[in-house]
């Protein structure tokens, strides 16, 4: 295949539910093989289930991302802005997320759990009071993106009327096709944002995830401000972008796979396992995980030669008929807890427990409270969000 006709990443959906075609073929035929960015750089997309675990786990794939080389998804290299730790490798990294575990513990996610069940019911009741039966509400709008921002700047400390800001500011860093100095932008105004935060919970801090690491962290020279601060302009748009794609298309496939909603609603105890398929069948991550060789690596029958870039797609590899039989197939009754919806290795998502809890009370609270729950028009002219996070830009439903 010719450099001209390789595959170009991002690979367009034309299914609001599955993952472009051509995944499937490349996992058939060239598991590991050549796709196109911007500029001539050509690194390698995996879509098998087992070498993308590889990948994410194996330390010679650096997560540097100013390694010349990285497959960027701009022609202009990012800014290295401290606190990345997406874009950090050991020993930093290690060092860093240390901090932040604390606040993302199973245990400290169980504790919160009454928080989020009050939270998702409150929305609920808004809803009830200012909408009549039959009226068509956005439920983007009043709750798939609400709940999540509520739950991130509780535990952050980030006040919660500064949520259009946040929204506006991380969605431009999201969005893939804004261009660089629009996503430079975006998350420069969050990092300056939180840097005000920071020093003012080192004033008057709070029960707080920031306050914490104020008075923990930075204060005793562990972390500096810039790095705290840099930490927490990811927890805050990861913690809401990812969970509320998640929730809106969550709520489309449950609605539209009626014998699984039925299941799902004769049965509580199925939910856990329903969360894990929604997050294997959807994979909301739509651009995948990159990473950089740092010396020769054998991988499916290739060699990825040492400054060559890999782009693992979570989509196809949870799409993978090796890991999961009918991978097509929407079953809530299936094991699925082997997904890499969350990634996998060092990198594997810290709030995952977070992002679980969150969809496992909003997706019931919202099936019983709102047990007539329809959508407003077809899902084939819902439109897709244009954003590394897949989802849709709103949710026209009825009750």
């Amino acid at each position: 295949m010719s450099e001209t006709t390789l595959p170009p990443l991002p690979m367009q959906r034309t299914a609001l539910l599955h993952p472009p075609a051509e995944y499937a073929r490349l996992r058939e035929q060239s598991p590991v093989s050549r796709i196109a960015l911007w500029g001539g750089n050509t690194p390698w997309l995996v879509t098998r289930h087992e070498d993308a675990r590889t990948v994410l786990a194996d330390p010679r794939f650096s997560s540097e991302n100013f390694r010349e080389g990285f497959p960027g998804l701009q022609p202009t290299p990012p800014p290295r802005s401290p606190g990345q730790l997406f874009a950090m490798d050991p020993p930093d990294h290690t060092r860093l997320r240390r901090m932040l575990i604390p606040d993302f513990t199973f245990r400290r996610v169980e504790e919160l759990r009454p928080s989020i069940q009050q939270l998702a019911n409150g929305l609920i009741d808004d809803l009830l009071a200012k909408h009549p039966a039959g009226a068509t509400v956005d439920l983007v709008e009043h709750f798939t993106l609400p709940l999540p921002l509520l739950v991130i700047c509780e535990l952050l400390g980030v006040p919660y009327t500064d949520r259009e800001f946040i929204h506006q500011q991380a969605a431009a860093f999201a969005t893939v096709t804004a261009g660089p100095e629009a996503m430079r932008a975006g998350w420069a105004a969050l990092f300056g944002y939180l840097c005000e935060l920071l020093a003012d919970k080192s004033r008057r801090p709070g029960d707080d995830l920031l306050s914490r690491l104020a008075t923990e962290r930075v204060a005793t020279g562990e972390a500096t401000a810039a790095e705290a601060a840099g930490m927490t302009v990811q927890l805050l748009i990861a913690g809401h972008e990812t969970t509320a794609g998640m929730l809106s298309l969550g709520v489309v496939t449950l609605l539209t796979h009626p014998t699984q909603l039925s299941a799902l609603r004769a049965d509580p105890e199925l939910v856990p396992g329903a969360v894990e398929e929604l997050l294997r069948y959807l994979t909301v991550v739509h651009i995948g995980m990159r990473r950089i060789a740092t010396e020769d690596v054998e991988l499916g029958g290739v060699t990825i030669r040492a400054g060559e870039g890999a782009v693992v797609s979570l989509q196809a590899a949870n799409r993978d008929p090796e890991a999961f039989t009918d991978p097509d197939a929407f079953d809530i009754t299936r094991d699925a807890r082997h997904h890499i919806a969350f990634g996998h290795g060092l990198h594997h998502c810290l709030g995952q427990s977070l992002a679980r809890a969150e969809l496992q009370i909003a997706l019931p609270a919202l099936l019983s409270r709102l047990p007539s729950l329809r959508l407003a028009k077809p899902v084939a002219e819902f439109a897709f969000q244009g954003r590394a996070v897949h989802g849709v830009s709103e949710l026209p439903v009825s009750w």
